[in-house]
């Protein structure tokens, strides 16, 4: 993979020189993979140093591979690699222009958390959430500085994934709006806006159809490979279902569900049985190892 040429776009989202990540899982270290290779300055932060040691660690593994198989030149690795920063200190990011939050789906923890952020991240800086389908006028809320908030959501994973959410709640001013589109757009990516709504455009329409094949398997339509199969080949998905929420992970899937049933009310949004069992059981697909399917 090429790097992006950013010489034109920096301008745009000109103010965006360096940016903060906070989370150090599989999205985490996307993300910073992700600005590293737009030109920007990257600070990882994790609740340890050895978390966030360990995240550029795997981050490295990776580029060395594509450096391996000729996707990458090595002096491009090395440029992204210098660019990347790892602290346990959320006072590292006080000079960030841009912070994106990419934690656990818990509405309580994400908004202590920004409110600790607003504390130390200077004024002028964005503060966003990689929130999948939490409520980010809530999140923004917890700030003083709500105009300054809003939802940049990647998908998994970051690096290859071309869509992003720009999620715009209430209290955002154009300017944060217009910021993150322009960031989202200079990182190589497809940026969309969508108004702050559970689920916004993608999880809205997706995570129906998830449940639904849950619950075609419980009622004994399909085998979990037979679905997974036809949805393959009968929609030319690049996955089938259950592969998909494996990848996603069964309790970040649930989450998803009750936070849109709990918005919208919806029959479709009541969460399998099934996967319900399975969260509870710790089998929460390729991270745990065992899921929908074995890993």
């Amino acid at each position: 993979m090429n790097g992006i040429d950013t010489t034109s776009t920096l301008d745009a989202a000109g103010e965006i020189r360096t940016v903060g990540v906070l989370g150090s899982g599989i999205m985490g270290a996307g993300l910073v993979e992700v600005v590293a290779r737009s030109g920007r300055s990257v600070i990882l932060r994790s609740r340890t140093q050895q978390t966030a040691d360990a995240a550029v660690a795997k981050l490295t593994s990776g580029l060395d591979r594509q450096v391996d198989k000729g996707r990458l030149e090595a002096a491009e690795r090395d440029a992204i690699l210098g660019r990347i920063t790892a602290t346990d200190d959320v006072a590292a990011l006080a000079e960030c222009d841009l912070v994106i939050e990419s934690v656990v789906e818990d509405l309580a923890v994400k908004k202590s958390l920004f409110a600790e952020l607003d504390a130390v991240v200077a004024p002028h800086a964005i503060l966003a959430t990689n929130t999948s389908t939490l409520p980010v006028v809530e999140i923004a809320m917890a700030t003083g500085r709500p105009d300054r908030v809003c939802g940049i959501h990647f998908f998994n994973p970051a690096p290859m994934m071309k869509l992003v959410e720009i999620v715009k709640p209430l209290t955002a001013s154009d300017d944060t709006i217009s910021t993150a589109l322009a960031f989202a757009t200079s990182c190589g990516k497809d940026a969309v806006e969508v108004v702050d709504r559970a689920g916004f455009i993608v999880n809205a329409l997706l995570f129906p159809y998830l449940n639904n094949a849950i619950k075609m398997w419980e009622n004994g339509t399909a085998s979990m490979s037979d679905i997974d199969t036809a949805m393959q080949g009968g929609c030319n998905f690049p996955m089938g279902p259950f592969a998909l929420l494996d990848l996603v992970g069964l309790d970040t899937s649930l989450a998803i569900l009750e936070a849109l049933h709990a918005e919208f009310g919806d029959a479709n949004f009541m969460a399998a049985t099934s996967l319900k069992r399975m969260v509870a059981a710790g089998h929460l697909g390729r991270k745990s190892g065992r899921g929908f399917l074995a890993y």
